[in-house]
């Protein structure tokens, strides 16, 4: 047990890759929800589990304001949580799929940010829209209706990643070869087809953490980094070194941000493939350098 306790901790924090320590939160959180309430439903026959209800009630996002006051964390607590094992099931493999390429282009450290604060707009978008827009206002009154799921954080990273690659292709089951940027269209047209139906919080979510994927990738081409708040949050500090400077040597090294924007660009418009070698070796170090 002990061993595989140690690989895990491996995988979530020593691999490098920040999506995998996103995964093992969510996983975490789902077990240590769920395996306690199936205890309580078999030894105690409760039908609805209180451990459910207690963790609904202060980790998931209400819509009423006023309710939200009093749980002002869930705004982040929320995109940790899942309703069901198909709800973390689906929402871990996208991230996981679509994680990876994004961590490949662009380093590992800009990746807990842009889910974080995709899955802030997300809640944004599900406030406003429950409060503000007539069709939910009306129909749930003074009434609170809770969300959860990491689906707008996901969604975030999905056109994001679809923004800065949109000819990459993926090969998925039954459909075969698909372009990242028809893959995120299709999901933003479902989603927003969707937004009247039983799940429209968590429609209204997606819409909004894909809003900001888009635009933290077109702010990121012009040089504005977002998440760049959360990428020194995450670094490692360095170690005390007494050296002598070599501005010259270490300047050939290290790419510049104007030759990676451009490169960005060139992605965005042409994508990976019309890179000539050089500038594959500038993203490379500059990916190497955002791990660093």
């Amino acid at each position: 047990m002990s061993t595989l306790w140690n690989e895990l901790k491996i995988k979530m924090l020593h691999s490098g890759s920040r999506v995998s320590l996103l995964i093992g939160i969510n996983l975490i959180v789902f077990l240590l929800i769920n395996i306690p309430a199936v205890f309580e439903t078999l030894f105690w026959g409760h039908q609805e589990s209180l451990i459910r209800y207690y963790a609904n009630e202060y980790l998931a996002l209400p819509s009423n304001f006023a309710k939200l006051i009093f749980r002002f964390w869930t705004p982040v607590t929320y995109m940790f949580m899942h309703a069901g094992i198909l709800h973390i099931v689906f929402n871990m493999l996208w991230l996981f799929w679509i994680g990876q390429i994004f961590e490949e282009y662009l380093g590992t450290k800009r990746t807990i940010g842009l889910y974080l604060l995709g899955g802030l707009t997300g809640a944004s978008f599900f406030l406003l829209g429950f409060n503000f827009i007539p069709f939910f206002a009306q129909q749930i009154g003074d009434a609170s209706v809770p969300i959860v799921g990491a689906s707008a954080a996901v969604m975030a990273i999905l056109v994001a990643t679809a923004t800065l690659l949109p000819d990459y292709t993926m090969v998925l089951m039954l459909f075969g070869p698909v372009k990242l940027k028809w893959l995120a269209i299709a999901f933003i047209i479902l989603d927003f087809l969707l937004i009247a139906g039983s799940n429209a919080g968590g429609e209204l979510s997606h819409l909004g953490g894909a809003l900001f994927g888009f635009i933290y990738i077109k702010q990121l081409q012009r040089g504005n980094d977002w998440v760049g708040f959360f990428t020194k949050m995450f670094s490692k500090k360095p170690h005390l070194k007494v050296a002598a400077k070599n501005n010259a040597r270490s300047g050939g090294n290290v790419p510049r941000q104007e030759d990676i924007d451009r490169i960005l660009d060139k992605i965005s418009q042409s994508g990976y493939d019309s890179l000539t070698r050089q500038e594959k070796e500038i993203l490379f170090r500059a990916s190497k350098d955002n791990e660093g």
